[in-house]
């Protein structure tokens, strides 16, 4: 531990350029508490000020920039991949959207604190169009607050955080392991939420083809689309006859949506494992429906089907 203190001082600005850009690509590297400690070491006079937060800054804008422009290409395709492999899928691309609607561009700030969303932002802000100038100067100060936070707190407990430092150079392998333990358990953890959730969305669906048999038959299923706006923006088809109501507008009480308990439902969204739709067919069989199904693969399945699409 003594050498992995000493190699942090002497390649501060590396390890911290290192830890933003894997935490920015994704990775589950601790990169705030890396800057933590790198704001200590600071106060220490050990570490050059303009040099780490230079490292920080360009770190966030070629991982940021790798990610907008992924999505500025391949749209929200490419959200929905980024999204499959997080440890938060079931809430990534439905936290993005909001984020984005309700913040626009100062969304790239506040994302940088919102777990399972710092890294769909900028591929999202790429997808709706966002251009180079502006997303370079949002990420720019988004970057400028993330990195100027964590050093400002490792600053202002930099003696509280010198006695931790000190006590885990003592301890030796003891403290890094332990580390890596709280690591490992943290991951773990996570994992865990995202299989209970998964558990809590199970629930039957219903296959493009089967959808279109039943919108061909006597009494024609309530179909609805469950994305955001920013979904909607990026994507503005949608299955012909579908009405569009967002999950959160599906929760509210005074629902303006009269739910007839003889017809079928299908919901449907562009989210990994449809987790919004699943969520939303619950809503609406708690509320009366005699049967409310997510639809496999969500619009993309239906398009790729070549089935008619209309537009919002």
């Amino acid at each position: 531990m003594a050498q992995l203190m000493s190699l942090l001082v002497q390649n501060a600005i590396l390890v911290v350029f290192a830890a933003s850009f894997a935490a920015r690509l994704g990775l589950p590297v601790p990169a705030a508490a890396v800057l933590v400690v790198t704001g200590a070491l600071l106060a220490a006079g050990d570490v050059s000020v303009v040099g780490v937060v230079l490292a920080a800054v360009v770190a966030n804008l070629l991982g940021d920039g790798a990610w907008f422009y992924a999505g500025r290409r391949f749209g929200y395709r490419f959200m929905r991949l980024l999204c499959r492999i997080s440890l938060s899928q079931d809430s990534c691309v439905r936290r993005g959207e909001s984020l984005i609607s309700d913040w626009g561009g100062m969304s790239l700030v506040a994302a940088k604190f919102v777990p399972g969303v710092s890294v769909v932002a900028p591929p999202m802000a790429g997808a709706l169009g966002m251009s180079v100038r502006r997303f370079v100067g949002f990420d720019i100060v988004a970057a400028l607050v993330w990195t100027g936070l964590f050093l400002g707190l490792g600053w202002l407990f930099r003696d509280q955080i010198q006695q931790v430092l000190a006590v885990l150079a003592q301890a030796g392998g003891i403290a890094t392991a332990a580390l890596g333990v709280v690591l490992l358990v943290m991951l773990a953890v996570r994992y865990w939420r995202r299989r209970a959730f998964a558990r809590l969305t199970g629930m039957p669906r219903i296959s493009v083809d089967e959808l279109f048999d039943l919108m061909s038959g006597d009494v024609p299923p309530l179909v609805i689309d469950v994305r955001g706006e920013a979904g909607v923006q990026v994507d503005p088809r949608r299955i012909p006859g579908a009405l569009s109501y967002t999950l959160k507008a599906l929760q509210q009480r005074n629902l303006d949506l009269t739910i007839d308990p003889d017809r079928d439902v299908v919901l449907y969204c562009n989210c990994p494992n449809e987790v919004s739709a699943a969520q939303a067919a619950r809503v609406l069989l708690a509320r009366g429906a005699r049967r409310a199904l997510p639809l496999t693969g969500g619009l993309d399945a239906w398009v790729a089907a070549g089935r008619p699409t209309s537009l919002h």
